[in-house]
């Protein structure tokens, strides 16, 4: 019976993997490495721990990589046919189970639950099961297999049943739903995202807020968590990294840039966002606008840097939210701006170098999101500040939990309140600024991903 085992003896699985692939213009592939906490926590087990990546293939490169069997050790792509993928990561991750957790829904008018929803719904069965076919397929006997995200709720079920020696994590990125709002979701189908859950040993969530979320769901629709322990692993900021990274030559060349936006001596609030609805840049944008109309003395005298890189713009209701972004900075410039003087400097285009140069730039940071699993954002303009930044940080957002103490802290859905947030946000003293700056960093970095990852893992392992 062993012999029909796989060798790997950590296994990871998530709909992104660690590596990409685009099709050159002469038809050969170009490969790109992406980074984040599971590349740090994977390659800090070392080469030789017997660690392999399942995720799926995403793009026509990646697809085209799995069918010439291009690929890189350690990494085993899945190449879900592209209509099943699209059902399952569109259609029920992030238009149902995504909505779900950030109460996102516009209640009068959605969710509805018909026969395209059933037939999506199967398609993410089909997706978890291409997961959990391969994991068993490759899983060494008692290995330990790491289970990522709300894209494979079904996975650990599943795989249970295919191989019930291995140990089997879960881990959440998003918050966790109260009852009232997951029973949104037909029964059926919310005890079956619950039960493919419990098929782990073990559960991770970024904070204690969603654990306890998660367990009230379980006790009120499928009778408790069984054998299924629950864990809270708050993920931190990689400080060595975004140190090091922040003082490359090109983040330089940024700021010198966006300091000429900017002009001479005036403050900055900053935001980083992708343009998710859960964001809500809308509101910070607005909240801006109101700081300008209520407290006059802060014409010319801020600037708003805001980059909100879009997201999901396969999906209409993101390219809407996207427009109306635009539209509300525009808005702004229109009203208040000078011949010296733009207030809403937006950036919609992604450039890393350009967001570490905003944060070591930024007297303020604005993290107003309406719901946030974690929000890293919030953790890392402290750790790269040059001179100390205040906070201004929703209380919905993860990051309250371990940050709120040393944050001016916000209702979401308050304009005028994150108005005055911002106003005693700008008006800090420098000393006060730079210790609360501190204690953020020292908070934000306290669970490294490399060693947020192998917490987990040794935990799983018992």
């Amino acid at each position: 019976m062993a012999s029909t085992f796989g060798a790997a003896q950590v296994l990871v699985a998530s709909n992104r993997g660690p590596v990409s692939y685009e099709i050159r213009e002469d038809g050969s592939l170009r490969s790109k490495r992406g980074g984040g906490g599971l590349v740090s926590g994977l390659s800090a087990i070392g080469p030789d721990a017997g660690a392999l990546w399942v995720c799926s293939a995403l793009s026509d490169g990646d697809r085209e990589a799995v069918r010439r069997g291009v690929g890189e050790d350690g990494v085993r792509m899945l190449d879900v046919p592209a209509d099943v993928h699209a059902d399952a990561y569109n259609g029920i991750a992030n238009s149902v189970l995504w909505f779900v957790h950030h109460m996102l829904y516009q209640t009068p008018l959605e969710p509805v639950f018909d026969a395209e929803f059933r037939r999506q719904w199967a398609s993410y069965e089909a997706f978890n099961r291409a997961f959990a076919e391969a994991l068993a397929e490759e899983a060494a006997e008692g290995a330990a297999v790491l289970v990522q995200d709300y894209h494979l709720t079904l996975v650990p079920g599943m795989l249970r049943e295919l191989r019930p020696d291995v140990r089997i994590s879960h881990f959440s990125h998003t918050p966790w739903a109260p009852v009232e709002y997951f029973r949104m979701l037909p029964d059926d189908i919310a005890a079956q995202v619950l039960r493919g859950m419990l098929g782990a040993d073990r559960l991770g969530f970024l904070t204690r807020r969603w654990a306890e979320a998660f367990t009230a769901c379980c006790d009120a629709l499928v009778g408790g968590l069984g054998d299924t322990v629950v864990g809270v692993h708050g993920l931190g900021a990689d400080a060595d990294f975004l140190r090091e990274r922040s003082h490359e030559p090109d983040v330089d060349e940024r700021m010198a840039a966006l300091r000429e936006q900017i002009g001479p001596g005036r403050k900055t609030i900053v935001r980083v966002d992708r343009t998710e609805l859960s964001k809500n840049i809308v509101r910070g944008l607005l909240a801006y606008r109101r700081l300008l109309a209520d407290r006059p003395e802060w014409r010319e005298r801020v600037v708003h840097v805001a980059f909100a890189y879009p997201s999901r713009q396969d999906l209409a209701v993101y390219r809407e939210y996207t427009a109306e972004v635009r539209r509300v900075a525009e808005e702004i410039n229109a009203e208040y701006g000078t011949d010296g003087w733009t207030p809403v400097v937006l950036h919609v285009k992604d450039d890393f170098a350009r967001s570490l140069a905003a944060y070591r730039l930024a007297d303020v940071a604005l993290v107003n999101p309406i719901r946030d699993g974690m929000n890293l954002v919030a953790k890392e303009v402290p750790v790269v500040s040059d001179e100390g930044c205040a906070l201004v940080l929703s209380r919905e957002a993860g990051a309250f939990e371990e940050l709120g103490e040393d944050a001016v802290v916000v209702n979401p859905y308050d304009v005028t309140g994150t108005a005055e947030a911002l106003h005693e946000a700008l008006g800090l003293p420098a000393g006060e600024r730079a210790e609360r700056s501190k204690r953020l960093a020292a908070a934000a970095t306290a669970l490294p991903p490399a060693r947020w990852f192998l917490e987990q893992l040794e935990a799983l392992r018992g």
